[in-house]
């Protein structure tokens, strides 16, 4: 009896030094691509700009001649709290000045009122804020940003993490690269963008990072508020089984340790 239960605890170890040293497969990005081709062409995706919606917070500089009649327009900004971070495990609160769409997609100004700027890119609202500027302000210079483009990108990557970015033109592969890249266990070809496409619907779209079809994919360029969620491969999900299992052997042998010792006092 006292041998079976040596034999069994040995298979249980073989299996879990088996299973730890397995090697994950379809680690390198954009496997279809052959290694003997020097160069090549690949279609990409057209970008195309960001719509304003209502609570983003955009950066609105409104310049003219006179300095004075310039800052009595800009100095109406809200400060919100954005959560930024350069770390998984240090996500960090940082003060974000700017003027805030309103639930009805207008930003209020000073002195030329409300302008309705959501559905606009950025280069559409810098033209309908210098055409209503232009009534009080002589030749007006208008720049518009986003202040709260953010992504969020989770599961098996080195710094998951929500990133406000300066950029509006970031594609998958920068937001993979932001988050310090997938780790050995991250699913490569099952990436998962989850998008909100302001009507109260959730678009879900799966990337596959071994294939170059990622450039050709009308998701490619990322959107405010988009979501990347990493899934962990099978190794992982073994490794943990694996653990778990080292765990119960360990503790079997304690208990079983522990049975003995009693039972020889008793």
């Amino acid at each position: 009896m006292k041998r079976h239960s040596f034999l069994s605890f040995g298979y249980v170890v073989i299996l879990v030094i088996v299973t730890s040293c397995s090697t994950p497969k379809n680690i390198p990005y954009f496997k279809n691509l052959s290694d003997s081709i020097k160069y090549s062409q690949i279609p990409q995706a057209k970008f195309t700009e960001p719509i304003i919606q209502p609570d983003d917070i955009l950066n609105i500089t409104i310049q003219t001649v006179d300095p004075s009649s310039s800052a009595s327009v800009n100095q109406k900004s809200i400060t919100e709290s954005a959560m930024g971070a350069s770390t998984a495990t240090n996500i960090g609160t940082q003060q974000v000045s700017g003027f805030l769409v309103d639930k009805n997609g207008e930003v209020e100004f000073p002195m030329i009122g409300n302008v309705k700027l959501a559905g606009l890119t950025t280069f559409q609202a810098r033209e309908v804020i210098r055409k209503r500027a232009e009534i009080f302000l002589n030749n007006p210079s208008v720049q518009v940003r986003f202040v709260n483009f953010k992504i969020t990108i989770i599961g098996e990557v080195t710094k998951p993490a929500s990133y406000t970015l300066p950029n509006e033109k970031v594609t998958i592969l920068d937001a993979i690269g932001m988050a310090g890249d997938l780790t050995i266990y991250g699913k490569r070809e099952n990436i998962l963008l989850i998008r909100d496409n302001g009507t109260g619907i959730k678009e879900m779209v799966r990337f596959n990072l071994n294939s170059t079809d990622i450039f050709k994919s009308p998701y490619y360029y990322l959107k405010q508020n988009d979501v990347i969620y990493v899934e962990p491969n099978k190794s992982k999900v073994a490794t943990t089984d694996a653990a778990r299992t080292r765990t119960y052997a360990i503790l079997g042998t304690i208990l079983s340790a522990v049975v003995v010792v009693v039972s020889r006092f008793f």
